[in-house]
């Protein structure tokens, strides 16, 4: 089914948005407007027909909408969440079966590189094998008072979160990925346009940009291809968690309104399918019209 052509800026809700206040990690429910993972929109063609994907922080957002994109095209995900995300995980399982593919959930922490190679060991064991690795979980909070603000504990967070754990599932995905395969990084406008208040957050998406470029010409002889997208603000359980004011999120770009996880999908799809096979060492940007480099 071909949908007609429909004006971006008033495809989902803009701001200004009730305040609402959570918890950290945050849940889906809640959230007003609900976000959009293409429960009812995201149509596939068959372009991932037998693959299999590990993907981080599955559970919601835009770790949901890439499962469930992923599976109508063709692929059986496994997926991480953390313990507190089992009841969110259980929703991305459902989408995913429903599709007609197998999903896994398993509760990991990948700050821990034991945790991490248990991680990849279950993946291809209940896989068979792996040809997709997507980073994605991340762990942000706003700090509007400065750098002097972010105590030791959080920087650690952040660090061990966002970059430890790409790097060590990585490292260690690499023996059973084979030619043709490919890891997807998340990076972000942060990378480029730092936001003051997330300044932790920001140089570690810096440092994803940089490893993805260097990591994508190591591997380039060996048929592997490294990407990764870099969202702008996107409406997912993570901003009523890390953010303080909620009702203007998104306002700044220039599309006038945060992205949906739904509109995340494709670009990890696309980046995932054969017909990105001369495609390594790219940031997709998807920042709704923010320009970056």
């Amino acid at each position: 089914m071909t949908e007609e052509p429909r004006d971006p800026v008033e495809r989902h809700p803009r701001p200004e948005f009730p305040q609402q206040d959570q918890e950290h990690p945050g849940w889906t429910g809640p959230m007003d407007p609900p976000p959009d993972h293409g429960e009812e929109s995201y149509e596939g063609h068959g372009l991932l027909t037998g693959r299999k994907a590990l993907l981080t922080g599955g559970d919601s957002g835009i770790g949901r909408a890439v499962s469930l994109a992923y599976a109508r095209e063709g692929a059986d995900v496994l997926f991480t969440h953390l313990p507190a995300e089992r009841e969110e995980a259980g929703e991305t399982v459902r989408l995913v079966e429903e599709a007609g593919r197998k999903a896994v959930a398993v509760p990991c922490d990948i700050r821990d590189e034991e945790e991490c190679g248990t991680l990849v060991g279950t993946a291809v064991s209940a896989l068979g094998h792996i040809d997709i690795l997507v980073n994605n979980a991340a762990y942000q909070m706003s700090q509007p008072d400065g750098i002097g603000a972010i105590s030791t504990e959080q920087f650690d967070r952040v660090v061990h979160t966002n970059l430890y754990g790409m790097f060590w599932l990585s490292k260690m995905v690499l023996p059973h990925l084979r030619a043709g395969g490919c890891i997807i990084n998340s990076a972000s406008v942060q990378a480029y346009k730092p936001s003051p208040h997330l300044l932790d957050y920001a140089m570690t998406k810096g440092a994803i940009v940089t490893f993805t470029q260097g990591l994508a010409q190591q591997l380039a002889p060996e048929g592997i291809r490294v990407n990764a997208v870099a969202p702008g603000p996107v409406w997912t359980p993570l901003i009523p968690a890390t953010l303080p004011d909620t009702t203007s999120f998104g306002k700044q770009a220039p599309i006038g309104r945060p992205a949906q996880p739904a509109e995340m999908a494709p670009a990890y799809v696309f980046l995932a399918s054969p017909a990105a096979s001369y495609i390594t060492a790219e940031i997709v940007n998807a920042t709704g019209g923010t320009p970056l480099p």
